[in-house]
């Protein structure tokens, strides 16, 4: 059935072939205890493929981006949200037209969410072979990282900045529910780590220009730049963005207390919290972001944590094929 590799290709070389790129380590290592089984699935489901496992952070957007430029069609992506986008930064900095898969296997699952792209390895794999293929936009970002140098990187989702960067930091440093089932405890860890940083937190300040309006200065609980509508492990914050609109939905939580935030959260999973006063929602192709005072101010994309403001987040339309789930 498979070689030592865990490819189902008898010539690994063979670029024609569908490649999975596979990152052992998510969903708190479940990924590499069920591989065998959800190979098979897939095999049975889709086909023939080659399959290449992550060894470190960063792993996995190297690979894309080598598989892309020898001409590989699909390559998919097994893992959380930060698997995924590794691998679509991956392709996209190729320059290669190869097209996005998703077999989802991580911790959050918020960018399958907006497609509605099974967590069933079965159901993901005859999806990936009877799907359909669509061109999303994507964010860039350009900002500073730990090393204080100006870089610039891709998301899908979502980018944002305050309450969300320390729910992550708990997130990946607690992994508090991890003893529950996979889609139950990630969930459950986002929600119990966004209860105890609620009750923790404090505003954010900076200096935000939206396209060509003038800067102003902002207080939040949290700044979201969302090109997708899920982040923070289920939570619906931006509910009418659409990934081929070629705008990004900006949703700011003002300044609002510890006890409103908790009496509300139930509006944050089922989008309606626009209702709520201190939200407010706009849309724009390009937001600047400056910080305020010497206090470093971390932001997140899709989940992971790539670096500090300033930042400025950019709109690009149409910019990657995805395979997703025919209606």
């Amino acid at each position: 059935m498979s070689d030592a590799t865990g490819s189902f290709s008898s010539n690994k070389t063979d670029t024609s072939l569908p490649l999975i790129i596979v990152n052992p380590t998510s969903a708190g290592g479940d990924t590499a205890r069920i591989w065998a089984k959800t190979a098979s699935e897939v095999h049975r489901r889709f086909g023939a493929f080659a399959v290449e496992f992550t060894r470190a952070p960063g792993h996995g957007k190297q690979i894309a981006l080598e598989a892309a430029k020898q001409g590989r069609s699909l390559i998919v992506a097994c893992g959380g949200d930060g698997t995924i986008n590794e691998v679509a930064n991956g392709i996209l900095e190729s320059g290669a037209q190869a097209e996005l898969g998703i077999l989802p296997s991580g911790t959050g699952g918020d960018f399958r969410r907006t497609f509605n792209i099974s967590t069933n390895p079965a159901q993901a794999a005859a999806d990936l072979k009877n799907g359909k293929t669509e061109a999303i936009d994507v964010g860039r970002v350009t900002f500073a990282d730990e090393n204080d140098e100006t870089v610039s990187r891709y998301f899908l989702g979502v980018a944002s900045f305050g309450i969300s960067t320390s729910v992550i930091n708990r997130v990946k440093a607690d992994k508090p529910f991890a003893w529950l089932p996979r889609g139950i405890s990630g969930r459950a860890g986002f929600a119990w780590s966004t209860l105890q940083t609620t009750l923790e937190m404090k505003y954010t300040r900076a200096l935000a220009t939206l396209d060509e309006g003038r800067e102003r200065e902002v207080s939040i609980v949290n700044f979201c730049v969302a090109n997708a509508r899920y982040f923070g492990g289920g939570m619906k914050i931006a509910p009418d963005a659409e990934l081929d609109d070629g705008l990004f939905d900006v949703v700011m939580i003002g300044e609002i207390s510890s006890a409103k935030i908790l009496a509300n959260s139930y509006k944050l999973y089922a989008g309606t919290h626009g209702s709520v006063p201190e939200v407010h929602h706009t849309r724009a192709k390009r937001i600047v972001v400056k910080p305020i005072g010497e206090e470093k101010t971390r932001f997140e994309t899709d989940g992971e944590l790539p670096g500090f403001l300033p930042a400025v987040f950019e709109i690009v339309p149409q910019a990657l094929k995805i395979r997703i789930p025919k209606k």
